[in-house]
């Protein structure tokens, strides 16, 4: 009887956390478990590894733990228990390297070797909006809409409404390029 009890209770739980989370959910632990094994060695090796994973099940398991609690606990709290706040990545831009340091609500970004060009992007979940704030001074980028859009901020002051796809991120681009053409 307690071995009955104890299936319906896994499958009640199961059911529960796909049918009440409806959050696909960043896969955070699934996703670091990948990138760990892509940088240990070739092809072949990550490739060995890879399988080796999945016959012991580490794979499927880590998938199901991040699929059942973790993407659960970040769409019921708003905020995932697998990110890495304080870590610091070097990014390679056009201009030179940056550190990107994650904070609880967005980023710090520091030019490196010359810390005094130094900005953030500011998640602010009561308005959802993403910001940047450089000298101080906050900006807002752009707003999340209930209806699955976002109300984009252009630098001539204008803004518009994209769709969260393909065409809407063809659309924002456009827009921008072209105000970029019309500022200079």
């Amino acid at each position: 009887m307690k071995k009955i009890s104890l299936k319906m209770a896994a499958a009640a739980l199961i059911c529960s956390s796909f049918m009440f989370s409806s959050c696909i959910g960043s896969f955070a632990l699934h996703n670091r478990l990948l990138t760990w094994n892509q940088g240990i060695g070739n092809k072949f090796v990550n490739e060995l590894v890879f399988l080796a994973f999945n016959i012991v099940p580490v794979y499927p398991v880590c998938y199901l733990a991040d699929a059942l609690v973790i993407n659960s606990i970040e769409f019921w709290s708003g905020s995932n228990p697998m990110a890495s706040i304080g870590d610091v990545k070097r990014v390679q831009g056009e201009n030179g390297n940056y550190l990107v340091t994650t904070l609880e609500n967005g980023y710090s970004i520091v030019k490196e070797g010359d810390e005094n060009i130094q900005m953030a992007l500011i998640y602010d979940a009561e308005s959802s909006t993403w910001n940047v704030v450089a000298d101080g001074v906050s900006t807002q980028l752009l707003k999340m809409n209930n209806d699955g859009t976002v109300e984009l901020a252009l630098q001539d002051g204008e803004s518009m409404t994209v769709a969260l796809n393909a065409q809407g991120l063809a659309e924002a681009e456009a827009a921008i390029n072209s105000n970029a053409f019309a500022l200079r």
